[in-house]
């Protein structure tokens, strides 16, 4: 295809195509990952890989080093990762998104690994059969650009930047467990009304998950939710007012 072609079926990349990126990010349980070649194969490998996100909204997988990706990725940590649920009917009328990414271990000491290690767990409770197991490790797969497709006719190529996170991102992070706690313990009821009137999901057993400078991710089971601030938080100690504000405005929905 030439270079004129390729770009006439691109559309002009705006907020709502960003927000679509971020949430199919932020809600993804798993992916296809794509790695180069390894050992003595000459062909490029694929596999489905247990996701979950960062607090700047990097992507991270858990994987063993039985699994021949993991060996691919420190060799060659170029790497593609395909999200997106097909659902019914029509696959390819679904969204999904590439990454084009770049995988860097996560040391198993550091602060960084305590932090990912929890809000994995907190998406994936049933790893923490195997998550501390010697042979496994996290990778952080920095974003480098994105190819979306929202569904027929709605294609985007994204750079980093759009689907880098705004807002106190830092001071986020470390209040983040304890709202997530807090939230969880006593106020079952505004998760649920995050979840039904801003999310527009059906009435389940929804928990607050993750948070982060510009959302917050529910789960119900296998079932996920994004739902987005009003507005980035500039300072994290906002974060309280926001979700106060936010429950309101979700109660009077209910009127």
């Amino acid at each position: 295809m030439a270079e004129a072609d390729k770009k006439s079926v691109l559309r002009e990349t705006d907020g709502e195509a960003i927000r679509l990126a971020k949430t199919l990010v932020a809600t993804a349980r798993h992916g296809a990952l794509a790695v180069h070649p390894s050992g003595e194969s000459a062909f490029p490998g694929v596999s489905r890989v247990q996701l979950s996100t960062d607090v700047d909204g990097t992507p991270v997988i858990l994987i063993s080093a039985l699994s021949p990706h993991m060996a691919a990725l420190e060799t060659a940590p170029e790497s593609a990762l395909l999200i997106g649920e097909p659902g019914k009917g029509d696959p390819l009328a679904h969204p999904r998104i590439t990454l084009r990414t770049l995988a860097a271990r996560v040391a198993r000491d550091s602060d960084d690994h305590a932090r990912i290690r929890r809000r994995h767990l907190a998406r994936h409770p049933k790893a923490a059969l195997y998550v501390d197991f010697g042979d496994f490790a996290f990778f952080r797969l920095a974003i480098a650009g994105a190819s979306l497709n929202g569904g027929f006719g709605k294609a985007y190529e994204l750079i980093a930047d759009d689907l880098a996170l705004a807002g106190d991102i830092e001071g986020t992070a470390a209040l983040e467990h304890g709202a997530v706690v807090h939230m969880n313990a006593d106020h079952a009821d505004a998760i649920a009304l995050y979840a039904q009137k801003l999310a527009g999901k059906k009435p389940g057993d929804w928990q607050l998950l993750t948070i982060d400078s510009e959302g917050m991710d529910l789960g119900d089971g296998d079932e996920r939710a994004r739902v987005f601030y009003p507005k980035p938080l500039e300072r994290a100690e906002d974060l309280r007012t926001v979700l106060k504000q936010m429950a309101d405005q979700a109660r009077a929905m209910e009127d």
